[in-house]
């Protein structure tokens, strides 16, 4: 695929004109009010892909009440009905993956490279629940009476509110929609505003590969004007919700109050341990990759390296090594390695991050500032000269101020290394989501350990050792859902994904262990043959 490939896919396939509305009761519709909202590309911030529907609780009502009446039948649909949809489903997402990886590289700004990997990541979840459906656990109990058989049944819950994020827009709906289509359930749901473009391209394959209207639904707009209302709607049984603690808790106290299910995947500050480990340049080659994918902007990215100090002057020496490698430039560009972040407003909530390190009195190792991997030219993404490879230009500006580049060339920051860091400090314990990894050194391994769990999330960690008893001790010490012991925080299709603390709340994801979540269980007396 030449570089041009993408750019030449965006001129025929977006634009102002094109107008994408939501859909309901398996067809497209406009908004009750007709509003509609722009969408801009990540890496040219100054040009339109589209247009969406900005939607209100009227819309929601319709897509919920569409759900409902899809359940009536779809929960009795069989399983291997479900089952074959579900893997045509998936053998369409990968027909499509280089259209998908167009779309979601525009909307998010990740590189090429990973927009592959999600596409395929979704339709390697998508397969697995395919098999989910033909997997539903029930069971037989020896009864104390012997005129009574008695059954262990699940039932599926009913309509299930699916909100996701802006960091993974085709992998994570996949895997709130695939499991709940296993297991029966159907679903309203609400991409995050500021990347709802695949979606659209989801529906689309949902349909082609035999889904029946109202089973699946999307409402595009707001959290305030849609995910609210579709929260709090009455008939919503579930509510499975990726994105901010903050904004998690406020929807737990939302549904308990109605006693409707959650499953959160939720914030994560997550530590690396390295510990005697001998092999340091594989170590620091992990953890690089696991922080600054999608540009840090993910909850399992490794945000805290700790190390004991004996081996810290080497592992940074490497990490800065490694980071000064890295080539930042957006998706279409020959060998990117990091895109920009997805938008101005977090841009400048990260360069806060890095300005209060400097003012904690971490030391800046490397990075920090904004930096305009452009050509003079700006949206060509050709290189005239005008930019570095590496690093790209430096912003003029500094921390906080603006150029013509940076509103036209999206929001990019030098990969940033922390290091003299200590416990106290806000970088250390707040998830920043952006492209900063901090340094924390300890004396013994009792340190590293309480260091790792001194934050409120539990998401994931890494641990780098050659210590069969360490890293049997930090699993059962570590304060997270997820281990990795000697690589990053790499997850696969078929292993639960979530936290604890902070980090998550209800049944973990991706796994056997949703159905947990999607269905209820029954316990069944039957009396006589």
């Amino acid at each position: 695929m030449s570089e041009n490939a993408m750019r030449d896919w965006l001129e025929r396939h977006s634009g102002p004109a094109r107008i994408h509305g939501n859909f309901i009761g398996g067809a497209w519709r406009q908004s009750a009010s007709g509003a509609t909202y722009p969408l801009y590309e990540a890496a040219l911030a100054g040009r339109q892909l589209g247009s969406f529907a900005d939607s209100d609780e009227s819309d929601v009502d319709a897509a919920v009440s569409a759900a409902d009446e899809a359940f009536r039948t779809w929960r009795n649909s069989s399983a291997m009905t479900r089952s074959g949809i579900l893997f045509r489903f998936a053998e369409l997402l990968e027909k499509n993956k280089e259209q998908l990886a167009f779309m979601l590289s525009a909307e998010q700004g990740k590189v090429l490279a990973e927009s592959y990997g999600e596409v395929q990541r979704a339709a390697n979840e998508a397969r697995f629940n395919a098999g989910e459906a033909l997997r539903v656990d029930g069971g037989t109990l020896p009864s104390e009476n012997g005129a009574f058989r008695a059954e262990i049944v699940r039932f599926p819950i009913g309509v299930v509110a699916a909100i996701a994020p802006w960091n993974f827009p085709v992998v994570t709906p996949v895997r709130k929609i695939a499991p709940a289509l296993a297991y029966g359930c159907t679903v309203v749901y609400k991409p995050a505003s500021a990347t709802p473009w695949t979606s659209v391209k989801l529906m689309e394959l949902l349909a082609e590969a035999g889904v029946p209207g109202g089973v699946v639904n999307l409402v595009t707009g707001s959290g305030g004007k849609v995910g609210d209302p579709l929260v709090a709607h009455p008939l919503v049984k579930g509510i499975s919700f990726t994105g901010s603690t903050a904004l998690g808790l406020r929807i737990n106290e939302t549904a308990a109050r109605r006693l409707a299910k959650t499953q959160l995947e939720l914030g994560g500050k997550n530590a690396a341990l390295v510990l005697d480990y001998g092999d340091l340049h594989e170590a620091a080659g992990q953890i690089v990759s696991a922080a600054f994918a999608c540009s840090g902007q993910r909850c399992t990215a490794i945000s805290r390296v700790i190390v004991l100090k004996r081996q810290a002057p080497e592992l940074i020496r490497l990490l800065v090594e490694k980071l000064s490698a890295l080539r930042l430039g957006p998706a279409w560009a020959e060998g990117a390695q990091m895109g920009p972040l997805i938008d101005k407003r977090h841009c400048e909530s990260v360069m806060r991050y890095i300005e209060l390190g400097k003012q904690e009195g971490a030391t800046l190792a490397l990075g920090g500032t904004r930096v305009f991997p452009y050509p003079e030219s700006g949206a060509g993404g050709q290189d005239s000269g005008g930019w570095d490879h590496n690093m790209g230009r430096r912003g003029a500006a500094g921390a906080g101020g603006e150029t013509e580049d940076a509103e036209q060339g999206g929001y990019y920051i030098a990969p940033t290394l922390f290091t003299d860091v200590s416990r106290d400090m806000r970088i250390a314990r707040e998830e920043i989501f952006g492209p900063v990894l901090t340094v924390l050194e300890a004396e013994h391994l009792d340190e590293a350990v309480e260091l790792a769990n001194g934050t409120e999330y539990g998401l994931a960690a890494a641990v780098f050792t050659d210590s069969v008893h360490t890293a049997h001790r930090l699993a059962t010490e570590l304060e997270c859902g997820m281990i990795h012991l000697n690589h990053g925080t790499a997850s696969q299709i078929h292993v639960p994904f979530g936290g604890l603390k902070q980090s998550g709340f209800g049944a973990y994801s991706i796994g056997h262990s949703n159905q947990e979540f999607f269905t209820g269980m029954k316990a069944v007396y039957v009396r006589g043959n």
